[in-house]
Formats: C-alpha cells, structure tokens, sequence
C-alpha cells in the first residue's frame, strides 16, 4: 500500500491544504517523505458530520456485525505486511521486535474488544418487572441497559505508534461501545497512521458499514485538535500524552455549552517501594531487575519506574552499587523525535543541577542524534518532600531514588505523591505487617499495585486497570487498557413500560441474544 500523505474523511482519501507535516527518523533526523497536509476547521466539520450520520445505525449493530468489524480491522493491519513495520520503525527509531510486538498487541486489544461485543457483558442489562399487585403501590416495568456516548475523538499518542494511536485501545474500545470514532493522527508517525487508518477504511467498507465510522485528521498545530474537542457532535475524548497536553483538552471540554468527558491518561512516575526485608535478601537481583525496566524503550513508557524509595543503610548501597554497575553496560537509544529528547535533557538537567540531589549512575554515552543516556540519581526523603520538583515526571531512562530513615517514612513520601498509574513493591513474607501499613496510600494514590515485579508491560485483558488519579489520568474511574475501557463511552438508559416490540433486543423477554441479565435481581441467562 502506498502512503499518499492523504487524510481519510470517511470513505474518501483528502489531501490536508494547511500547514505541512514531515515525520522524521529520529535516529538519523532524516525527513521522510512524504510531506502530509494538515486539516482544517472544514475538515473536521465533515468528518463529524459523517460521524454523528453513521451513529444510530452503527450503535444498534447486532454483536456480531461489530465483533465481526473489529476482527476485520485486526486481520487488516496484519494484511498490510512488513511496510507496516519498516514505516513504523523509521518514523520512530524502535526496533523492529518492538514494532511486531506491539502489532500483535493492536490486534489483540481488537479481537479482545470483539469478544467483550459477543459476550454482552458490558450492556449491563438490568430488568425489574412490573409488579402491578404490590402494596401500598405497585412497580412499574423498569429495564436498563447501557448504550454509546456517541462520537468520539481520539488523539493518537507518540510512544506507542500502534497500541496507542489510530487503531489503539481508545479506538478499538469506543468503537466496540458502538461510538464512530475520528482520530487525530500523532505528528510524529504520520505514514504509519495512514496506513492503519486505511485498513480501518477498508474494514468499514468491507463490513458494509456507514463510512463515517472511522474519519482519520492530520494537524501540525493545536487547530484540529481544538477544533475536534469543541465540536458539537463530539460526545467524548480519548487522549494519552502530556499532561500540558491532557489539560488543555480539558479545559477545551469543560468550557463547551455541552462539557463532554476527556479520557487522557498523562503523567506518572510510577514509585518502587524496596520493602527491607526483600532489599536483603535479593537486593542484586531487584537491582538488575529494576534497571532492565528503567532502560526498556529508552524508559518511554508511561509505566516507568521513575521513582525508587528505601531505607538507607548497607542493603540500599548495595543496591544502587549493582545498579550503578549494570546501568553503565547499557548503551544509549533512540528517543521518539527530537521534542522527546530535548525535554528529557531539559529534565535531566534539572535533576543534575538541584542541590539536593548527587548522581549515582550513567549508561554509556554517544554522538549520535536523539540518544537517551541513561541515569540515576539519589535524595533524601526530607529534600523530596520539601522540593515539588521533583515529583515532576522524565520521560525516559532516569529514575530518582529516595533514601528514608526508617520503613515507617515510605507511607510520607507515598502521601507526598501525585496520583499514578502504578505502585510497585518490592517485599518477601517478613516484610507483610510493613506492607499493610503502606497498603491503603497506595490505593488512594495508584490504579494498579503490583508485587515483586516492575511495572513495565501492561497486560490487555479483562482484569487490567491502566489509570489512577490526577494527574496519572483525568478520571480516576476508569481505564485506557483492558475489556473495563469500553465503559469510558457508555451511559445508561432506562426503558419503563415500553411495549415489547419497541424495546432493543438486549432488553426484550426471551432474552433473544442470549446474553446474561440482571432480572429482579437475579442474574440469568
């Protein structure tokens, strides 16, 4: 498939007139061709439009025309081949392991949205009937199920050019509710999105779906982005990325007529707490551990572990002692784009030039273009609580260790913390009456706790929460990865008296698609 450097408003291919996009290899800062031109207030209009055309046609497709939809997006993708993953790798410097993993994981997110369609779980049906004998009054026949917000608007972010951009977890899951989706491209992998985007196009086509279903913009500045969040016909918002970035939209959605919600998952730091027992015991082995996820990606995940805390004394110099030996084996990477890296040298700066910090660890150096150099520096509990900054996020391969008197100042410096997408320890069996401790400021201050594991690699299945508070994610109440996310663009209705015939299928007697439903509380089948 040849990359045009076209939008896709629907059905049709369009070639952006305002200003120009380029992507560019970040390993070599070689543009690549060929040049994108970027929407406009028109454009976005359209591709609305289209949008709200398609929605109650494409809301009330039966579970298996949508199931059947999502799986053709994922067969798709993996019709485009390798150019696909050479595009992919050019545009972002990653290596093509990671690019193929991370194709398997956009196909996956989309059959497993498939599944969640057949299955009906997420309609919530809930029918109370009537009782017109009760006493002192009697109850009406209630029925509730969950339809789709409507359409949404999904930014593509720039650390994950598959997983989390045109055929993402946002896109997969808001189209699995039923929701007509537009996306704005991410700047940086233009030709990658076209091509994804053009096999979500073809799935539309092939499915005999209306073709507002699926709308793909460009826009080198903040015009379509703005304009796509204020539109009217917009319903809600999927977003990961900066925090600037995440509150800015909404903001934007806050201040319409009609506030909509944004779902943007933004700034995390991810703390590591080293429990003392399990520092003693496997302190080389957390060690090693730690640094193979620090450097992972050049640490361009959101769940980097960005921040260690333990308790000073011979375990803890021990510990950053292996640290610091296998942080110097490890040899820089390719960061993202050229933005990336000079907001990760502006952060890392920073750290260095802050008094209250010494540098412990560096990996290897180089001159080569946009190369993360990995880092590790040490504070004290006291100076962190004291200085705001340095809770502040560095996106990449740099982490922060915080040295604490005693086992009892870990709950301060956790209470210290702005909200997270994870929260990891780090303990064996002695450590549990510490750990029950700390427990309950982990809950309040993470969406996912893990234990003697590092939280990189995010698993998509039905369990998973990807989201925490403020600033992690703009709601606390949901998350981004896992069969939860199609929550995020549902609402519910309730149906009271409506005659058979005018009811959906979901909530009709006989149960016609066969799906489990809460009836005068019970749940049957």
């Amino acid at each position: 498939m040849t990359i045009l450097g076209e939008m896709l408003i629907g059905a049709r291919a369009v070639k952006g007139t305002s200003a120009p996009i380029q992507a560019i290899n970040p390993a070599t800062n070689e543009k690549l061709e060929p040049v994108f031109g970027g929407g406009t207030q028109a454009d976005v209009d359209a591709a609305v439009k289209l949008a709200w055309q398609a929605f109650d046609r494409f809301r009330e497709t039966s579970p298996e025309v949508r199931a059947s939809f999502l799986e053709t997006c994922a067969d798709e993708i993996l019709a485009l081949g390798d150019e696909l993953v050479q595009r992919a790798m050019a545009e972002t410097g990653l290596p093509q392991a990671r690019i193929e993993g991370e194709r398997g994981r956009t196909m996956n997110q989309l059959r497993l949205f498939a599944a969640v369609v057949r299955s009906g779980n997420y309609l919530d049906v809930r029918i109370d009937p009537a009782m017109p004998e009760r006493q002192p009054l009697p109850r009406n026949d209630l029925r509730l199920r969950m339809i789709p917000l409507g359409p949404v608007a999904v930014f593509g972010a720039s650390n994950f050019p598959l997983a989390f951009s045109v055929a993402g977890g946002d896109t997969a899951s808001a189209l699995a509710a039923g929701c007509p989706v537009v996306v704005k491209a991410h700047s940086a992998h233009p030709g990658t999105s076209e091509l994804v985007g053009r096999a979500i196009q073809s799935a539309v086509a092939k499915c005999q779906l209306p073709e507002g279903v699926f709308s793909l913009l460009f826009g080198s500045g903040r015009e379509v982005g703005s304009e796509l969040v204020k539109h009217p016909l917009i319903k809600a918002v999927g977003f990961t990325g900066s925090r600037a970035g995440g509150t800015a939209l909404m903001e934007l959605a806050a201040n319409r007529p009609e506030p909509i919600p944004v779902y943007a998952e933004m700034s995390s730091i991810n703390p590591v707490f080293l429990m003392p027992e399990a520092l003693k015991a496997r302190g080389d082995a957390i060690a090693k551990g730690f640094v193979g996820s620090l450097t992972m990606g050049a640490g361009q995940f959101c769940t980097n572990p960005g921040l260690v805390i333990a308790q000073s004394g011979a375990e803890l110099d021990a510990f950053l002692a292996t640290a610091a030996t296998e942080l110097s084996k490890v040899a820089t990477q390719t960061m993202l784009t050229p933005g990336i890296f000079s907001a990760y040298c502006s952060g890392v700066d920073q750290l260095k030039g802050n008094a209250s910090v010494r540098e412990v660890a560096a990996g290897q150096g180089s001159d080569a273009p946009n190369q993360c150099q990995a880092g590790l520096y040490v504070t004290s509990a006291e100076a962190f609580i004291a200085d705001e900054s340095l809770c502040d996020e560095i996106f990449g391969s740099t982490s922060l260790v915080i040295e604490c008197k005693s086992v009892e100042e870990f709950a301060r410096v956790a209470e210290h913390l702005e909200g997270q997408l994870t929260a990891t320890l780090q303990l064996d069996e002695a450590d549990y009456a510490a750990t029950a401790a700390l427990l309950p400021v982990l809950e309040r201050k993470a969406g996912r706790i893990l234990c003697n594991g590092f939280p990189t690699g995010v698993e998509v299945c039905h369990a998973m929460v990807h989201g925490g508070p403020f600033p992690a994610t703009s709601d606390s109440r949901t998350t981004s990865v896992g069969s939860a996310a199609i929550n995020r663009f549902l609402r519910p209705v309730c149906y009271q008296d409506l005659p058979q015939a005018l009811l959906p299928d979901a909530l009709k007697d006989g149960n016609p698609l066969a799906i489990r439903r809460l009836v005068d509380g019970q749940d049957q089948r």
